[in-house]
């Protein structure tokens, strides 16, 4: 087997793909923040980590993460753990899998004081602990009263760890293979990962990645729907490597819609502008969302929320000439807070609405925002299978991480300021077991003679295909008939 940057040249359809081979302990493909986490956590074990990304590190959709990162520190007032894992299981509609949701809610803690001590800039109170703010489903006493539970970079905190994790890696020497596009998966005859094929996307080239431990932190597929919040990178790569690869995805119908999407663009206004005092109303200008939640009104969990703003466009009270959306209004709060802990907020309501929130509302409309399936997988992040009866069997040498997996601590119903916490506990896990199962430059068996057929013959047959339906328009297709028949309310009659 040829070691690194040594190349081999297999035919497919008679025509040539040189190839430039790679070996490494771990490759981690996608580099947000659960790709990042669980990178720092190999290097840190001393394990040769690559970490491949589409895109620059810190352009990963992590960077639009607004909100908060949930953790039961009690900074703002009595927390327990308990009222957090109560909160999630709640929040899931109870499909959430306790065991997992135990160690999110468990490991929370320790793990953003961890990003604390590496660096990220969280907002403070007056005594100078982390800034936490109340976010919808988050309660105290379970469900008692409102919990202050989301520590916040004010409003951006998904940009604060991330840079904050991108400078650890390089910290702790990790490779990064910055715009190579992760293809297919390497599977042998035994059912083991072996590594990736990679496009590298500024020549053309094919890479090969073998590896001990292959880890896929690929984020989500929001953009299998003409309006996300999601960035136009999150079109589900991993998720489709797993299922070309034999695999099964899990809970695939949970799609997210975030009550607050900015009507024509989609751009994300975070909850955290409800947990600092807003709230919506409707085309009469009725606080309406207390006829649907009385008690936690505007800070119901997101798929309340969600249904409700839904109901009210339906039954003829939208708002606007079409009446085809909502108002959140902002206007009502101190500048000074909105400047202090809502900044970009302030600035993508005025670039994307042309609207000034201290003075006006924002036009808003429920927006697909985070899928909760994906790669099916345990509490260390390795992904499971069925084989002989048995659900529960681990895929060696492949693991999924954040959005493109599904552990599934969010059931079908993630909590606001949950998917942060997501990537970093599951990540460090990872980076745990990472180091339980691999030893570092430990000898690899030679790849298949086969290894990169499935990819090659893929990118052969796309490559030359003679159709006569551009893929923007086809993708636009696909789009618009999940926007149009998969949305907040699904009928069987729609879906089929």
């Amino acid at each position: 087997m040829a070691m690194n940057g040594s190349t081999a040249a297999p035919n497919v359809n008679g025509k040539a793909y040189p190839m430039t081979d790679h070996t490494f302990d771990v490759v981690v493909v996608g580099a947000g923040g659960a790709g990042l986490r669980a990178t720092v956590g190999c290097s840190q074990a001393g394990l040769r980590t690559a970490c491949i990304s589409k895109v620059f590190p810190t352009r990963s959709h992590t960077v639009a993460a607004q909100g908060g990162i949930s953790a039961a520190l009690g900074n703002m007032g009595p927390d327990d753990w308990r009222w957090h894992m109560y909160d999630t299981v709640k929040g899931s509609d109870w499909l959430g899998d306790q065991d997992c949701i135990e160690y999110l809610c468990r490991n929370a803690p320790e793990a953003v004081y961890e990003l604390e001590h590496w660096g990220v800039p969280f907002s403070r109170t007056e005594e100078g602990k982390i800034y936490q703010r109340p976010f919808g489903g988050m309660t105290t006493n379970y469900g008692q009263g409102q919990a202050q539970r989301t520590c916040a970079a004010a409003d951006r905190t998904g940009h604060a760890i991330l840079h904050t994790l991108y400078g650890q890696a390089l910290r702790n020497s990790t490779e990064f293979f910055i715009e190579y596009f992760a293809i297919d998966l390497i599977m042998d005859q035994s059912g083991r990962c072996r590594g990736v094929v990679c496009i590298k996307m500024d020549d053309g080239s094919i890479h090969r990645f073998r590896a001990n431990l292959t880890i896929l932190a690929t984020g989500g597929y929001g953009r299998t729907y003409f309006s996300a919040t999601s960035a136009h990178t999150c079109t589900g790569d991993g998720n489709a490597m797993v299922l070309r690869a034999g695999l099964p995805l899990q809970d695939m119908e949970f799609v997210q819609f975030h009550p607050t999407g900015i009507y024509g663009s989609g751009c994300l206004i975070t909850e955290g502008a409800r947990g600092e005092g807003g709230y919506v109303t409707n085309g009469n200008g009725e606080r309406f969302m207390e006829r649907y939640a009385p008690s936690a009104k505007d800070l119901a969990s997101r798929d309340v929320v969600s249904r409700a703003m839904t109901i009210e466009i339906r039954e003829g009270r939208g708002v606007g000439k079409n009446k085809d959306h909502i108002y959140l209004h902002l206007d009502h709060l101190d500048p000074k807070i909105l400047h202090e802990r809502l900044p970009g907020i302030s600035e993508s309501a005025r670039i994307f609405a042309g609207v000034d929130v201290t003075k006006e509302p924002i036009p808003v409309l429920p927006t697909v925002h985070y899928n909760m399936g994906g790669i099916p997988t345990n509490y260390h992040g390795e992904v499971l299978t069925k084989k002989n009866g048995d659900p529960d069997t681990v895929v060696p040498g492949l693991m999924a991480l954040g959005e493109a997996a599904c552990v599934s601590i969010h059931g079908a119903n993630r909590l606001g300021s949950n998917s942060l916490i997501d990537l970093v506990v599951f990540g460090r896990a990872a980076g745990l077991r990472a180091a339980e199962l691999v030893t570092p430059g430990e000898k690899q068996a030679d790849l298949p003679a086969d290894s990169a057929d499935l990819a090659l013959s893929r990118l052969d047959k796309f490559r030359y295909a003679k159709g006569g339906t551009p893929t923007a328009e086809l993708r636009n297709k696909m789009q618009t008939t999940m926007q149009n028949n998969c949305a907040v309310f699904r009928t069987g009659e729609v879906l089929e």
